[in-house]
């Protein structure tokens, strides 16, 4: 494996911060035991200045050696592809982890993000609450029979879909008792501890900077 180096922006207002996107490949690499190192993108012109390394102006994008990816569902991926802790290494654990990280990513958040945006933007009526709801009471069905979503263990597929599910608005939505112990069980991990607290080091230390 080569030199880690995870990518994001220099600071961010408060809002944002400890759900800015690089925090899924620092828990990766606090579960797996990757050291990587931190670098940064100016946040003012961050939709044009680091377009040749994200082609839409987003972060995190994360260089491993000569290897360059970005999205931070495919770079969480690949950390997976290294560590046993994270991905399964025989074919069923592996399929079964794979599946429930695309369903976070496809089936749960590509719902739950525009809904969020519609909300803050005061949209009135909200015509993705419905499809929210739905998507929110299946994966509250699945989450009330077992402990994690593949091979019976945390797995990336768990740092994906707990990610998407934490945020502030869609963790209110409804009462889903067995979500939110989900919730809690992944959240309380040492390595997701450490993750949101290094991030939110990082943009703190950012304001010191600018004082």
């Amino acid at each position: 494996m080569g030199a880690l180096t995870i990518w994001t922006l220099d600071w961010v207002p408060i809002g944002p911060r400890g759900f800015v996107r690089d925090l899924r490949l620092r828990w990766a690499c606090e579960e797996a035991g990757f050291p990587y190192t931190l670098r940064t993108v100016a946040f003012e012109g961050r939709e044009t200045n680091h377009l040749a390394q994200q082609p839409f102006g987003q972060v995190p994008f994360l260089t491993d050696g000569e290897l360059q990816i970005f999205e931070s569902g495919a770079c969480v991926l690949h950390l997976a592809r290294k560590s046993e802790r994270l991905m399964p290494r025989d074919a069923l654990g592996e399929a079964h982890t794979l599946q429930w990280a695309i369903a976070a990513l496809n089936s749960v958040e590509m719902v739950s993000v525009p809904w969020w945006f519609l909300k803050i933007t005061g949209a009135e009526p909200n015509n993705l609450t419905g499809w929210l709801e739905s998507r929110l009471d299946h994966m509250e069905k699945v989450l009330t029979d077992r402990e994690w979503l593949a091979a019976e263990r945390f797995t990336v597929a768990d740092l994906l879909m707990v990610d998407v599910l934490r945020v502030p608005d869609v963790r209110a939505f409804g009462d889903r008792p067995a979500t939110e112990a989900y919730i809690n069980r992944a959240t309380n991990r040492p390595a997701f501890e450490k993750a949101h607290a290094d991030q939110m080091a990082h943009y703190d230390a950012a304001d010191e900077r600018e004082r």
